[in-house]
């Protein structure tokens, strides 16, 4: 069988070029794109398994084209490079839907690492539970992957899914960020504790009748987070 098709997305060609060696080292099929405008073209026109995003680029940038397709209702992981440290420009582009971020400069073989996470974690094993689970006006299908609100599909990314099947699953649990970042990143995610909460937020913007007093999702102050009991 083979591997996934990964888009890498720079205009630094030496990094691209890099990325793409250890990726094809690694099994990988790549695709190429050294502008924003070309990496829309080839997630539309190639679909990738998965893009390899960098935040600044020309003609148009990287949180333009996250933004764009997830307004198209394209799923595709996406996981950011940026040169930026700063938490909040972290964040911008998670709050945006990007499934993870590397920060620039960083190791060809850790990024490698986060593409086989980010992969895995959409090939784990099948639910043995119910196929389906209905709370209210959402109706979560796991075999198929679809999230309906008052019978209208809404569209997820692979993490804001996996998050709330983490969620769904045990209703009234009440989970800690670091327990929730463990359940849906894996261990040898490096991320912070708030990425949870920018994912909570994306949620609730997409299945709550009222994201200011959620029905679904509850914040446990001093804890995390739960899904309410039925």
């Amino acid at each position: 069988m083979a591997k996934a098709k990964i888009l890498v997305v720079d205009d630094d060609r030496k990094i691209v070029e890099l990325v793409r060696l250890y990726l094809e080292k690694d099994g990988y099929r790549v695709l190429v794109a050294y502008d924003g405008l070309k990496a829309l073209e080839l997630a539309r026109q190639r679909r990738p398994d998965l893009i390899v995003l960098d935040l600044m680029l020309p003609q148009l940038d990287g949180l333009d084209v996250c933004r764009i397709l997830r307004g198209e209702g394209n799923k595709v992981p996406i996981i950011m490079l940026t040169a930026k440290t700063a938490e909040e420009d972290k964040l911008v582009g998670l709050d945006l839907g990007a499934d993870d971020y590397v920060t620039k400069p960083f190791s060809p073989r850790e990024l490698v690492a986060r593409v086989r996470a980010v992969l895995r974690r959409l090939r784990e094993e099948e639910y043995k539970g119910p196929s389906e689970v209905r709370f209210g006006d959402l109706l979560v299908d796991f075999v198929r992957h679809e999230v309906r609100v008052r019978g209208e599909p809404v569209h997820l990314t692979p993490t804001e899914f996996r998050l709330l099947e983490v969620l769904i699953k045990e209703p009234g649990r009440a989970f800690s960020r670091l327990e929730l970042l463990d359940r849906v990143f894996g261990y040898d995610f490096e991320g912070f504790e708030r990425t949870i909460d920018v994912h909570v937020k994306n949620l609730r913007r997409k299945i709550e009748p009222d994201r200011k007093n959620p029905t679904y999702i509850k914040t446990v102050y001093g804890v995390g987070y739960k899904f309410a009991e039925g």
